[in-house]
């Protein structure tokens, strides 16, 4: 029953609610329409300009990185994650190949020959899937994170095959040189995430080592961090190879597409059937969905999510108070 639209300009006119994967590109600011819903990855903590266009363009927009049950768990975020946290593994063995430019080593190591050191910066979905990946290849794996009973949790279910360390800068320090394969799996939910490897760390890494920074969509977590794409993938800054993609899971647009409607499809039924303001009050995974929040006869959208509200200067008006809902 669907009618195709070719034009993307009478779609942005026409559709009341737009589901997307990535965040609308600039090109796409004048085409969104006062009170329509946006339902997509939206990262706006480091983008302000995007912020600013949907809030001042009377956009509801729901991030799909928030959305978050009462246990923590991010419903749909979870499904990206696993994808980008196995593909930073297979990322970093291609770019350690001599004919990707590499210093041709082989990660796992071979009988006589040491297995590569990867570390892991964050224990977090993505963290977990990408040190689960590097052990299971055989490589020599360390996890950080702040979380020690996460820790914990990795000691055990791992059965010690990968080593757990508390983040600090005194263990940063002295084992991000020692990482042949670098994964910066940090989140902060609808934050910016934090810098922990300065440019001066990245410098003293091997010539060659490649750095998978995961954290890109929400800033990067490593100081020499910037965004790339599927078509120009990678750069080298102080001697190491930068994988920045902030669109990893793209690049297995299948796979990704099919976990990815699995986790979003019953909020977007929701949403469509009872409009995005009834559906958020009775569900509050979705209500901390909503990052962008159109008042009843608002002249603009406020900023409904805080940690974006922090990270750009906003203004936060948490939803219930925008809605005019009682609590």
């Amino acid at each position: 029953g669907a009618r195709i639209i070719t034009s993307p300009a009478d779609l942005w006119k026409e559709a009341e609610l737009i589901v997307k994967v990535k965040e609308p590109q600039s090109a796409e600011y004048d085409l969104m329409q006062k009170n329509q819903i946006l339902f997509c990855y939206l990262h706006l903590a480091p983008v302000p300009e995007l912020t600013r266009a949907l809030m001042y363009g009377c956009v509801n927009a729901v991030a799909l990185e928030t959305i978050q049950c009462e246990n923590g768990h991010l419903p749909c975020l979870m499904p990206m994650s696993e994808i980008a946290g196995r593909m930073a593994i297979h990322i970093g063995i291609r770019y350690l190949m001599h004919d990707c430019g590499g210093p041709g080593i082989l990660l796992e190591g071979v009988p006589s020959v040491p297995p590569c050191d990867v570390l892991v910066l964050g224990a977090g979905t993505a963290g977990i899937n990408a040190a689960r990946v590097a052990a299971n290849l055989g490589a020599h794996v360390r996890i950080m994170d702040i979380n020690l009973s996460r820790l914990a949790y990795i000691d055990e279910a791992f059965d010690g095959r990968i080593s757990t360390v508390m983040s600090n800068d005194h263990n940063i320090e002295k084992f991000v040189p020692e990482a042949r394969l670098l994964v910066g799996a940090v989140l902060v939910p609808g934050g910016r995430a934090p810098i922990l490897v300065s440019r001066e760390l990245v410098s003293e890494m091997h010539n060659g080592s490649v750095i998978v920074d995961i954290a890109v969509d929400q800033g990067g977590c490593i100081e020499t961090t910037r965004p790339t794409t599927h078509d120009d993938p990678v750069y080298t800054a102080s001697g190491v190879t930068h994988y920045c993609v902030s669109n990893i899971p793209g690049a297995v647009q299948r796979t990704a597409t099919q976990a990815l409607t699995n986790a979003t499809l019953p909020f977007v039924v929701k949403i469509a059937n009872e409009g995005l303001e009834k559906a958020a009050s009775k569900n509050s995974a979705l209500m901390l969905g909503i990052n962008i929040f159109v008042p009843k006869n608002g002249d603009k959208g406020v900023v409904t999510c805080e940690p974006v509200a922090d990270s750009l200067g906003e203004a936060f008006v948490p939803f219930e108070k925008a809605a005019c809902l009682k609590k």
